[in-house]
């Protein structure tokens, strides 16, 4: 029955943003340029990070993994979106579906952990200066991050072989602008019961386990600043977390408002809105968050351009 409903289904048909022909151009064009935007800021902070001996600190080699995380699941969503949006046939082969939703699930997973370890890095950094170089040291940053990255793969491959090993109906309309795990359990006709308990397990562990070591990490430097007797000890220690702290509050709020409100407020819309704002354009908010707060990575940007400068003007 299953190798049956995989031959028979080879491909999936994605609902799209809109069904609306006259917001089609606009639509193309206001989220072809957050994507590009996203693109090159995401890429910026990873080059600029490599570049630069002076963010080759664990704060800023953890950053260049947000930007990566960001870059990655905007990728696996934002170009076939735009594709979608200005071709009449919305459809996804089965095989290309089952790549983007595994592609999407690593790296939001990895985001959300990547969010918890620089805010362990900053309790470091602000409660205990002096050992900072020590705890913070290059072999534990590579270890979280390659820990992370491994239990996310494990996860997405898991979800990934319970969905398109279980049989679809024959029902190939996924209510989304992307392969998304809901909407493609909703196309099964096998027992969801396994699958649904695997995702909202593992879901709930993920956001809680990170929110507990955010929440615990920033008690810590808040009790940690109002012990400091220095008025601009503590604004200096306010801006260090200033832009984590924005980050964290825009993905948690809209990952709370999309999976956290009462059934009956959801809307198929809201919910789309919401998806677009989480793989579209916080993607794009994150590298300028940080760039416009962070004087360490405007210094660095204006130290690359003016080299970029000078050796364009040797070879002229």
């Amino acid at each position: 029955m299953d190798n049956h409903n995989r031959t028979m289904l080879n491909e999936f048909i994605l609902m799209g943003i809109t069904d609306l022909p006259e917001l089609q151009a606009s639509l193309f064009g206001l989220f072809f340029i957050v994507y590009m935007v996203s693109l090159v800021g995401n890429l910026g902070l990873i080059i600029l990070s490599n570049i630069d001996s002076r963010l080759q600190t664990p704060m800023y080699f953890f950053l260049k993994h947000l930007a990566f995380t960001d870059l990655g699941y905007s990728t696996a969503v934002g170009p076939r979106m735009l594709v979608n949006i200005v071709v009449d046939e919305h459809t996804i082969s089965y095989n290309s579906c089952a790549t983007q939703l595994m592609f999407f699930s690593i790296f939001i997973t990895s985001e959300i952990f990547v969010l918890s370890t620089m805010a362990y890095d900053r309790y470091v950094a602000i409660c205990k200066p002096l050992l900072y170089t020590v705890i913070m040291s290059q072999t534990l940053c590579r270890g979280l991050v390659a820990i992370l990255y491994l239990y996310s793969v494990i996860l997405s491959l898991l979800t990934i072989i319970k969905i398109f090993h279980s049989s679809f109906c024959g029902h190939n309309i996924i209510r989304h602008f992307y392969c998304d795990s809901l909407p493609l359990i909703s196309l099964l006709c096998s027992d969801t019961h396994e699958i649904k308990l695997i995702i909202l397990v593992f879901s709930s562990f993920n956001l809680i386990s990170s929110l507990l070591i955010v929440f615990a990490s920033y008690i810590q430097i808040l009790v940690t600043i109002l012990r400091m007797n220095s008025a601009e000890g503590r604004c200096k220690a306010f801006s260090t977390c200033g832009s984590h702290l924005t980050v964290i509050v825009i993905f948690y709020g809209t990952l709370f408002f999309m999976y956290v409100q009462p059934k009956s407020s959801h809307s198929y819309y809201t919910d789309k809105v919401a998806s677009l704002f989480y793989t579209l354009v916080i993607p794009m908010l994150n590298p300028m968050i940080y760039s416009l707060r962070s004087k360490e990575v405007k210094n660095a940007l204006h130290r690359t351009w003016k080299m970029c400068a000078n050796t364009i003007f040797k070879i002229m």
